[in-house]
C-alpha cells in the first residue's frame, strides 16, 4: 500500500515565538507585534524612494487607512480596522510590485488571500470582507500610491496620474505619515492606529 504524502509546510518563525505556516495560516499563530515589526521592515517601491529611511509597508498602511477615512468619514472603525491591515500579510511574504505579481499569477495570491483571512479571523473580522469595502480600499490605495509616487518615487504628477489617477481627497493632512521615519517609528505608529481601531470596532470613526 502506498505510504500517503505529507501535507507540505513552509513555517515562518516569528520574534514572538509564534510559528506561521504560510500555506495553511492559522488565526491562532498571528499576532499583531509580529505584523507590525515585519511590516516595518518590508520598504514599499522596492527600496527606490526618497530619504534617510524606506518608505514601509507599516506607514503605507496607516496612510491608506486615513485616506479611506477622508473618503468615507462614516466608515465603522471595525472596516478601518480591515483596510489598515489590507497588507499585512506582506509580514511574511514581502512586498512584491504588481507587474510581477501578474507574472507570478494565481499561486501568489492564493497564498495571499489565505494568510490575510486568517488575519481578519485572528482580529473578529470576515475572512472576505465586502465588496464595498474591498472597493474603497482599492481607491484608498490606489490615491496613496499616487502620493507616494510623487513625493518620493520620482514620478511626475501626470505619469502618477495615468496610473493611479488623482487623489480625490485632500493630502495635507497625510504629510506626516509619509514623512522618513525609522522602522521602529513606523512600527509604533502601525501599532498606535491598531489599538485605537480595535478599542471600540463598532463605532463609526
Amino acid at each position: 500500500m502506498a505510504k500517503r504524502a505529507e501535507p507540505v509546510r513552509v513555517w515562518q518563525r516569528m520574534l514572538s515565538g509564534r510559528r506561521l505556516d504560510l500555506l495553511d495560516p492559522s488565526p491562532l499563530d498571528v499576532e499583531i507585534v509580529d505584523i507590525a515589526h515585519g511590516l516595518a521592515r518590508v520598504a514599499r517601491w522596492n527600496g527606490q524612494t526618497t530619504g534617510p529611511h524606506i518608505f514601509s509597508v507599516a506607514q503605507h498602511s496607516v496612510l491608506v487607512e486615513h485616506i479611506a477615512a477622508a473618503m468615507d468619514p462614516g466608515l465603522p472603525l471595525r472596516w478601518r480596522l480591515a483596510i489598515l491591515l489590507h497588507d499585512a500579510p506582506e509580514y511574511v511574504i514581502g512586498d512584491i510590485i504588481s507587474p510581477f505579481k501578474a507574472v507570478i499569477g494565481d499561486s501568489y495570491k492564493s497564498v495571499e488571500h489565505r494568510i490575510l483571512a486568517a488575519i481578519h479571523l485572528r482580529f473578529s473580522l470576515p475572512a472576505t470582507p465586502p465588496a464595498a469595502l474591498i472597493k474603497i480600499t482599492k481607491q484608498a490605495d490606489k490615491a496613496a500610491a499616487f502620493v507616494e509616487a510623487t513625493q518620493l518615487a520620482g514620478f511626475a504628477v501626470a505619469e502618477a496620474e495615468k496610473f493611479f489617477g488623482r487623489p480625490q481627497v485632500p493630502m495635507r493632512q497625510m504629510e506626516k505619515i509619509i514623512a522618513p521615519m525609522s522602522s521602529q517609528q513606523a512600527e509604533d505608529l502601525f501599532l498606535a492606529r491598531f489599538a485605537e481601531l480595535d478599542a471600540n470596532p463598532d463605532e463609526v470613526g
